[in-house]
This record gives structure tokens, sequence and C-alpha cells, in this order.
């Protein structure tokens, strides 16, 4: 598909980015109350913060997950991973098929917050880890800043994932998944908003866009 295309498509998808903006944010004020899980998490994105500022930057690590990522969504799209380089400076993939969501899906995708998961929810059921949840909501606060913050660090350079799409579409579409991870994510962490009940607000608030739009047009 020619860039054009995408620019267009782009274009249209701002109500969603817009809607889905004012969707979370009535999943934050409805999830408030939620004490408990903020402190932990909060606290974890805290002080991954101050590692981040102080420390120097676990490049290797981010790196690894970044192109652990394309592999997870090409073995998802039913491709093949040929080969797989991580060094601190840069890694690269390669892959038997490719489209714009395995190009762009380290940026959104939280992969080291995914495998916290998955590792506490294991152990959860293994080992009843209930008393250890505290220590989950830090990880996950601490994996999801890393995530973040070391994405925006990789994106003050000229990265090839973007520029193979274009800037307005990757941008949109990173923002698109981002949104959709923390509206995914948060409900299920805070439990105070049900997951359908924050897409459907997302479809509201979507359409409460669109409706604005129209009448200014």
């Amino acid at each position: 598909m020619p860039k054009w295309c995408k620019t267009i498509i782009a274009v249209l998808l701002l109500p969603l980015c817009i809607g889905a903006v004012e969707a979370f944010w009535l999943v934050l004020r409805s999830s408030g109350n939620a004490t408990t899980i903020w402190v932990g998490t909060l606290s974890g994105a805290a002080c991954w913060l101050v590692i981040y500022l102080l420390l120097p930057k676990p490049m290797w690590v981010y790196v690894f997950g970044h192109e652990l990522t394309h592999a997870l969504w090409t073995w998802l799209f039913g491709g093949k991973v040929k080969k797989l380089k991580v060094t601190s400076g840069g890694g690269h993939v390669v892959v038997t098929k490719n489209n714009f969501l395995i190009s762009l899906a380290p940026y959104f995708f939280p992969l080291y917050v995914a495998l916290v998961v998955l590792v506490f929810v294991l152990g959860h059921l293994i080992w009843n880890w209930a008393p250890y949840v505290v220590w989950f909501h830090l990880l996950v606060g601490a994996a999801y800043a890393f995530h973040v913050t070391l994405t925006w660090h990789i994106l003050k350079t000229e990265q090839s994932d973007i520029t193979q799409h274009g800037y307005l579409f990757s941008s949109v579409v990173i923002f698109l998944g981002n949104m959709g991870v923390l509206l995914l994510g948060v409900p299920l962490l805070a439990a105070r908003v049900g997951v359908l009940t924050s897409l459907g607000w997302w479809l509201e608030c979507t359409g409460e866009v669109l409706h604005r739009l129209g009448k200014l047009l």
C-alpha cells in the first residue's frame, strides 16, 4: 500500500485517537479508588524513572525485547524468523512475513509487562502468590515505565520501522496500540471497570467526536 493511502487512513483514524483519550479518562476516573493497586503500580514506575534518569540505560535489554516482539508478532501472523541479532547499539530480525503491525508492534506492545503478568499468573496458579500481589503491581508499573521511556528514547532517532510506513500513519498506529493496551490493561488491573465497558466507552466517545466534527463541517 502506498504511503499516501496510509496517510489518508491515518487522518481518518484521528477521531478514534481522540475517542481513546476521552475513554481512558473515564476509565481512570472510575478506577481512581483502587488505591492499593495504584500505589504499587505508580511506585514501580517511579523507581524505574529514577533508574532511567540516574543510571546507564539498559539498551541491550530493551533491544532484545524490541526484536523479540517483532519475532513474536511474526509467528502470530504465521511467518517464520530466520535470524535475530541483538546488540546494545541496535538489532535486527529477518522474517518471512511483514506488515505494519509486525513492524510497529515493539512500540505499542509492552513485552516485559506481558512477561510479568504471565509469570505471576502461572506462579499464582501453582504456588498461590496472592500474598505477593503488591510486588506484582510494583513490577508491572516498572515494566510499563521501562517500555514507555525507552521507546520514547529510541524514537528520538530515525527508525526504519517508522519511515517505511510514514510518520503520520506510524504515529497513529503506535498511539492507538498503546491506548488499546491501557484500555484493556487498566480495567483488568484495577478491577473497577469491565473490559467491555472500557471498549464500549471508546466507541461511544469516538461517536461523539464524529458527531462534533459533523456539526463543524
